[in-house]
């Protein structure tokens, strides 16, 4: 599954691990990413957004009713 967030489209960046002794490899960042069930276009969805999205309010969450 790719590592975007579904409403920003932040994806991973890419760079280098460098040791002291200044040797290179390659490595990635992944985005936090969070599973969350969000309303979209009027309909609840389970979407994967970054937390960046989800602290700036730019996702709604779906209010989950729980028979009692």
């Amino acid at each position: 599954m790719a590592q975007v967030c579904e409403f920003c489209g932040k994806g991973p960046k890419a760079g280098n691990n460098v040791s002291h002794a200044n040797n290179k490899t390659r490595r990635r960042w992944n985005i936090n990413l969070r599973a969350v069930k969000a309303v979209v276009n009027g309909t609840h969805k389970q979407v994967r957004v970054c937390t960046a999205c989800i602290k700036a309010g730019k996702v709604v969450k779906a209010l989950v009713r729980v028979k009692a």
